[in-house]
């Protein structure tokens, strides 16, 4: 791999956020410009390198998204804009949409060509020559014009297989224009993990002098994998959604792909101290999205240190790493523990800790045998803290009910509709 950082520092990878234009791609989520902007701040105060803020073309909301962003001092980030190549048989200088890039006023603009020759001939109609042409002469002219480019070569890897030397022409054609990062897009989501390592190492070893990313998304259950692959195989530029949204069945995870990057392989991706927010972040996005957290995701989910079984309690309470990968801490999670029927005492007494009560271990037990009883019976007591507390109470040698029961009363009615 080739992630040494300047004059022999620790590794970068650098991370390139694109939850507010690939994310809101997702079917039922929708960002508002305001809601963008907080966003676009927390994921500044998280330490990634690059927040990518919409399309201005395309929409005014990401218009005014640019204009807004003018007056902010990002400290960590830096903002992009995004679009794509100049129309076939259209000079660039004359194409609007590269008039729009310009008229954000970001440092950087990503846009994203043609790499699958099918996609040239059928989808665009058009000629292999004037798509090299449209590539290059697209990066020249932003570059000309002072920006920073980053270019996303759109279905790569699916272009590779279809015609090996065309799509690496159009690295080269984005190259020659003056891109300093060029992303290979698993645009479908459909490859796997060995043949991105394999296809990042030939482009690495036919482009030397480039600086390689990856951009994929997880219609085969791979975004993640197959980004750690591309960063294994050379790349240095990784792009990706908060929680993992985006169009389909979503982008790349970053909020995986950050914690296996830095924790798994050693590359640093965020400032020093900054991991321990992921948690909050991933939440905060939900919120914001309107979206409820997935419990079970990896690192930053309420449930990935939550353990059940009693064999398991039992081990952690010795030895945490016996169940766990990494310190929860490291990403701003916790360990949990869940009392039901599979538990061993192990579990109650966790929770009575947990909770700040004194249980003695035949305590323990007897409240252990209590709740498998009801939980037979059709009680749930996973997410019922409290009434696993008051059990706990009731156990105990020497309780007294703060109050008694003399009578009560339900009644049943119906609304008559008038």
């Amino acid at each position: 791999m080739n992630n040494n950082g300047p004059n022999g520092s620790a590794p970068v990878v650098e991370i390139y956020d694109t939850t507010l234009r690939d994310g809101t791609q997702m079917e039922g989520m929708s960002l508002s410009c305001d809601d963008k902007l907080r966003i676009a701040g927390h994921l500044d105060s998280l330490g990634v390198t690059f927040i990518e803020g919409g399309w201005p073309g395309s929409n005014p909301k990401d218009v005014e998204f640019f204009e807004r962003a003018k007056d902010i001092d990002w400290k960590s980030a830096t903002v992009a804009a995004f679009g794509s190549t100049c129309r076939a048989q259209l000079r660039a200088e004359d194409d609007k949409q590269l008039q729009t890039l310009l008229a954000a006023e970001t440092p950087v603009c990503t846009i994203f060509g043609k790499t699958w020759n099918m996609h040239v001939t059928e989808v665009l109609r058009t000629s292999l020559e004037e798509n090299l042409r449209m590539v290059e002469e697209s990066v020249t002219f932003l570059r000309q014009n002072g920006r920073r480019v980053i270019y996303d070569a759109e279905h790569f890897f699916d272009g590779y297989k279809s015609d090996a030397e065309y799509a690496l022409e159009t690295l080269r054609a984005a190259a020659r224009g003056g891109a300093e990062t060029l992303a290979l897009c698993d645009t479908n989501g459909g490859s796997m993990p060995w043949e991105i390592e394999e296809m990042v190492k030939v482009v690495h070893e036919a482009l030397p002098d480039a600086r390689l990313g990856i951009h994929a998304h997880n219609d085969g259950e791979c975004g993640v994998a197959n980004s750690v692959a591309a960063v294994r195989a050379g790349a240095q530029h990784v792009q990706g959604t908060i929680n993992g949204y985006g169009e389909r069945c979503g982008n790349a995870n970053l909020c995986a792909i950050i914690p296996d990057l830095e924790l798994k392989l050693g590359l640093q991706c965020l400032p020093e101290g900054r991991l321990s927010e992921l948690y909050d972040l991933a939440h905060f996005v939900a919120e914001i999205a309107n979206l409820s957290p997935n419990d079970h995701a990896a690192y930053v989910g309420r449930s990935a240190f939550a353990h059940k079984g009693g064999v398991h309690v039992s081990a952690i309470r010795r030895h945490p790493e016996s169940y766990e990968h990494v310190r929860p801490s490291l990403v701003g999670n916790e360990s949990r523990v869940v009392v039901s029927e599979l538990s061993g005492r192990s579990n109650v007494l966790s929770k009575a800790e947990e909770l700040g009560l004194e249980v003695s271990s035949d305590h323990g037990s007897r409240v252990l045998e209590r709740i498998k009883e009801l939980e037979a019976k059709g009680f749930a007591y996973e997410a019922a803290e409290a009434s696993v507390a008051l059990l706990m109470a009731r156990h105990q040698t020497g309780y007294e009910p703060p109050f008694e029961v003399l009578d009560f009363q339900a009644g049943v009615g119906q609304a008559t509709a008038r």
